[in-house]
């Protein structure tokens, strides 16, 4: 048999790379494959002592020039999905190419295309929702993921693109959990109810609240407001369009129950917080401070658990 010339060979590994993700029980393992002509890559991360009895899916995506790494960092999906038994995986979204930043390890700054923003993924109209869709499916294949538990949260632009999520993809999640985020995508039609929890600090001034050009945002357009986007959800979802109300601290919550398919919204609102995954880690000295109010993890997790899809509704989507 002739040798295999070393073009091909590299090509056969090439192709292997694209398919192999080795797994280890308790620590996060890079992944990649080809989604329309570009690589693309993510984290993920399986509980201890996983069999093969159906779990929930956290897809956990990261603000505006990040990447799955540090949102994994920031965030700490990883302990609470060991302690509660859910698989999370932290996406990375694309970006130019930066070859100085990359031979030093610093060049992974990831947007998402969340509509009208952010970025490089929106200024190429990149396929993101068909790139989690696909990835959705790759790890569905692969473990026990069980298909009324699928969730998306994300971080200021990972945010946005949840709800894009909610509103292209709403046959495949349940529900979705924004921080410091807004709804920028240009049409939404959802299909089904999706369960918007929707955590945001009063001074944000990257995001505003209120809508508009923050004086500390990076991507220049102006968004939504907040409101805008519970409102257009307690409509979608056909929830009570008067809420209950709590205050404890300084979190003012509202809770809009009774949607179709057991669907809800909930929106948080911290007096005095900035632009943060609240709870979580603070990267970099120029990010806002996280608060403490709360653990926006243990929130949102909460919040998946107790909305599920409904499981006739799972039938109709497949």
């Amino acid at each position: 048999m002739p040798p295999i010339p070393q073009r091909v060979r590299c090509l056969l590994a090439a192709f292997a790379l694209l398919l192999s993700t080795t797994i280890t029980a308790d620590a996060a393992t890079a992944g990649s494959f080809s989604h329309d002509g570009r690589l693309r890559t993510y984290s993920l991360h399986i509980p201890p002592g996983q069999g093969r009895q159906p779990v929930a899916l956290v897809v956990a995506l990261h603000g505006g020039g990040g990447n799955g790494e540090l949102n994994a960092e920031q965030t700490g999906f990883n302990a609470l999905a060991d302690r509660e038994g859910f698989i999370v995986v932290h996406p990375d979204g694309t970006g130019r190419r930066r070859p100085l930043l990359n031979a030093l390890g610093k060049g992974r700054l990831y947007t998402w295309n969340a509509g009208n923003c952010c970025g490089y993924a929106a200024q190429q109209d990149i396929d993101d929702v068909g790139f989690l869709r696909s990835l959705v499916r790759v790890l569905s294949d692969r473990y026990p993921i069980d298909p009324a538990r699928i969730y998306a949260t994300g971080l200021s632009n990972g945010g946005m693109m949840s709800y894009r999520l909610a509103c292209d993809a709403s046959d495949l999640f349940a529900a979705i959990g924004v921080v410091a985020g807004t709804q920028t995508a240009s049409h939404c039609q959802p299909a089904q109810a999706v369960s918007v929890l929707h955590i945001h600090g009063s001074a944000d001034r990257n995001v505003l609240p209120g809508g508009g050009n923050g004086d500390k945002a990076l991507d220049k357009a102006p968004k939504p407001p907040v409101r805008e986007a519970i409102d257009f959800w307690t409509r979608a979802n056909g929830t009570d369009r008067s809420p209950r109300r709590e205050v404890r601290s300084n979190i003012e919550r509202e809770i809009f129950d009774g949607g179709r398919d057991d669907s809800s919204v909930e929106f948080l609102l911290i007096k005095g917080a900035g632009h943060a995954w609240p709870g979580g880690r603070r990267l970099f000295d120029f990010l806002d401070e996280p608060s403490q109010e709360l653990s926006a993890t243990e929130t949102v997790w909460a919040f998946f658990k107790a909305y599920p899809k409904r499981r006739d509704r799972v039938q109709e989507a497949r």
